[in-house]
């Protein structure tokens, strides 16, 4: 994959990468260009991401901390570039670590909303 510019687009996110079309329990999604992402590992705060997927596809998306420090990406609602709707979906995360660019290495674990209507 082509190295993304340090820092996050013009509208504030980070580039995010996945090798996969979709996400689901246990895709890792690889986070570039944050300023200090040893910090970032330790106690992750909120950001806003351009999570680009496989397929080429780019779909904004955010990860969002709990007060109690539960963290959660929220994935837009999209098309897969096979034409395939996929609905917004919010995903645990399981673990956050620095991985070995720099860059910050995330594991997807179960969705979070589901039993809710996809919007």
């Amino acid at each position: 994959m082509p190295t993304p510019p340090v820092g996050p687009a013009h509208d504030g996110s980070f580039p995010a990468d996945c090798a996969h079309t979709h996400l689901f329990a246990g895709a890792r999604v690889l986070i570039q260009g944050l300023p200090d992402p040893a910090a970032f590992a330790a106690a992750p705060a909120p950001v806003g991401l351009a999570l680009r997927l496989s397929d080429g596809v780019t779909v904004p998306a955010e990860l969002l901390v709990a007060d109690r420090g539960d963290v959660v990406l929220t994935v837009a609602a999209h098309t897969t570039a096979a034409g395939t709707p996929i609905g917004e979906r919010a995903w645990q995360v399981r673990d956050i670590r620095v991985a070995d660019d720099d860059a910050v290495e995330m594991s997807v674990g179960g969705r979070q909303d589901a039993g809710f209507p996809a919007r």
